[in-house]
């Protein structure tokens, strides 16, 4: 359920914190197991980018990233945004043509590349035209030889990175020497990082989410979106055939169903499956709220005549309990998520309209009749309205909780 990672801080000469080195992690023991490099590689990325992303847990500063050799010969770090990963050259990767010839199409690619734990052999001088930063073991080193071994490096521009630097006096030396960059205990230990994991059936559905908050929608990728999961596909289908919805039809293709359905009709969907797929052993009833409050809130903005694509009020009120269903701060959450400012601004300030249909709807739902008909006044909405918009809210989610 959950992805563990350790992050290091890397600081420059002024012992400011320019950048994190991630480090995969099997538990709250804060310790590595053993694992192949690639798999830890894998999971950094995996649980952490595919999640929250990974400058959620670097503080949008750069992350350093261990890459063993088959993650380089397969292009794995070109996932990752180059503006924020700097990738680490395993010390014991295999030289070979193929190597030097992947890192030189990332180097062409934008990524800032490093040699992790350099030891000056020789067979690494073919690459050091391509490389911008250089880590070094300084832990058993002596200074003295250190210096020499570094006026190889002098011809080429790369920044000079500290390891294991744990007194004060390694980091006085080391900076007179050449080094500008510093990593070590002296500075801080690694740091455990604990986030609550997505599935990969998760990732499908913040996918859909990404084009259900688009004002251009885009059938064919999420025809391919939902052919990759029979439990999106059949859902898909149950919700065209449930009377909540409207009338049975005989469904062709999944590209049919989805066009059938409409593209407003989708996005309404679409959030209805990230609600129940992302609450894990929560209750149905934080996604009953959520229906009732996204129901109610498209009846609200439909007697204000306020008709938007994507459905603003709807998927309002859908995302309502989202930081409860997750276990995330609303702020956290909105910032991984597509969704158009205004939906923002309601979940997290409260203060707009959007945020005003939530209101009304809360209200109702505590039975505060008086409050509900002086906020509703205040929106120009009548009582006989709103009284209606909510039941048959009630309605329509009791109809789509049968889908689940």
């Amino acid at each position: 359920m959950y992805s563990y990672i350790a992050r290091q801080p890397i600081l420059n000469a002024k012992q400011e914190t320019v950048a994190f080195e991630l480090l995969f992690r099997d538990g709250e023991r804060n310790c590595f197991p053993d694992v192949h490099p690639d798999k830890a590689t894998s999971k950094i990325i995996v649980d952490n980018q595919l999640t929250l992303g990974i400058e959620e847990i670097t503080g949008e500063l750069p992350a350093f990233i261990n890459f063993h050799v088959d993650a380089l010969m397969h292009n794995i770090p070109t996932f990752l945004d180059p503006k924020k990963v700097v990738i680490e050259i395993l010390e014991d990767v295999s030289i070979s043509d193929d190597l030097l010839e992947a890192c030189k199409k990332l180097k062409r690619k934008g990524y800032t590349l490093a040699l992790d734990d350099h030891d000056f052999d020789v067979k690494w001088d073919v690459f050091l035209p391509y490389i911008d930063i250089v880590k070094v073991d300084i832990l058993d080193a002596d200074i003295v030889e250190l210096d020499c071994f570094l006026d190889k490096l002098k011809s080429h521009n790369v920044q000079l990175l500290a390891e294991k630097v744990e007194t004060l006096t390694d980091f006085e030396q080391l900076k007179m020497v050449g080094f500008t960059l510093f990593q070590g205990y002296f500075f801080a230990r690694p740091e455990m990082v604990k986030k609550k994991n997505i599935l990969t059936a998760k990732q499908h559905i913040l996918d859909l989410m990404s084009h259900a908050s688009s004002s251009e929608f885009d059938f064919e990728a999420i025809s391919q979106i939902f052919s990759r999961d029979l439990g999106l596909t059949y859902k898909l289908l149950r919700f065209i055939n449930n009377p909540g919805y409207g009338p049975s039809k005989e469904i062709s293709s999944l590209k049919h169903a989805l066009i059938y359905i409409g593209e407003v009709e989708l996005k309404k969907f679409i959030a209805l499956l990230a609600l129940a797929d992302l609450k894990g052993n929560k209750s149905d009833e934080i996604i009953r709220a959520s229906l009732i409050k996204a129901k109610f809130c498209e009846k609200i903005a439909e007697i204000n005549l306020v008709s938007e694509n994507p459905p603003k009020a709807f998927l309002t009120g859908m995302l309502s309990h989202i930081d409860g269903v997750l276990d995330q701060n609303i702020s956290e959450v909105m910032d991984i998520l597509p969704i158009h400012s205004e939906i923002k601004e309601a979940l997290i300030h409260k203060e707009n309209y959007l945020a005003k249909y939530l209101t009304l709807a809360g209200i109702l739902e505590q039975g505060k009749w008086q409050e509900a008909k002086a906020i509703a006044k205040t929106m120009g909405v009548e009582e006989i309205g709103y009284l209606e918009a909510y039941q048959e809210s009630i309605s329509w989610s009791d109809a789509m909780l049968m889908i689940q």
